[in-house]
């Protein structure tokens, strides 16, 4: 798990880089919650999800947007931290360059981000965006949202209300040609800390299938 520095529009970021041994392993990046409510990449959540891919053989990029940790810059509001995720998408596939398949998660305001990035980059084959933050942020330019993925959110959520994420979900379904995946963790708050292992369970049965369909086509 080494530690990475590498340039974004705002100064240096700093990450931490998994690189899979083998060739043309597949990518994912992983992004975390707010930076100004304590998110860091290091995030229990990010953490989790970040060795998750590992297990499956993604070469995987988490790492801090500006202004946290090492990372340089300053707290933008969502409109930096989107080209901080854009500059680590561009870092992660100079060192693979032939991956067959790109991933995207994120948790709460790194999922807003995430789905933000996943309409910029067309090379993102799936998502997984985990306790989005439907009543905070608009998530309107999802129209149409480009790759199938999972939502999934806690049914004791008292950051954002789980009726929010359902009204997001069920206007992302009406859309043809995609499949969004919507899963509630039943007991998870916002931050799953008494449900972690049933919400990390849920996403790593859908990563598996979607992976298998994916072998299989």
């Amino acid at each position: 798990m080494p530690e990475v520095i590498f340039n974004g529009p705002a100064g240096r970021l700093e990450g931490r880089y998994h690189p899979n041994s083998t060739p043309n392993s597949p990518v994912a990046i992983i992004l975390h919650p707010h930076p100004q409510f304590g998110g860091t990449m290091n995030n229990p959540i990010v953490h989790a999800l970040y060795y998750m891919f590992v297990r499956r053989e993604f070469s995987v990029l988490r790492f801090n947007f500006r202004g946290v940790g090492r990372s340089q810059g300053l707290f933008d509001n969502g409109i930096g931290e989107l080209s901080d995720a854009a500059a680590a998408l561009d870092w992660l596939q100079t060192f693979n360059r032939d991956a067959p398949t790109c991933w995207i998660a994120g948790f709460s305001f790194g999922s807003w981000i995430s789905m933000q990035l996943l309409m910029r980059r067309p090379e993102i084959d799936g998502f997984i965006s985990i306790a989005p933050p439907a009543n905070l942020y608009d998530f309107s330019f999802l129209a149409p949202c480009p790759s199938s993925g999972l939502m999934i959110n806690g049914d004791k959520d008292g950051v954002v209300p789980p009726d929010d994420v359902v009204k997001l979900v069920e206007r992302l379904k009406t859309q043809k040609g995609i499949v969004i995946d919507h899963q509630v963790v039943s007991g998870g708050n916002h931050f799953f800390e008494e449900t972690m292992d049933e919400m990390i369970g849920v996403v790593e049965n859908y990563l598996d299938r979607r992976l298998k369909e994916d072998q299989a086509a």
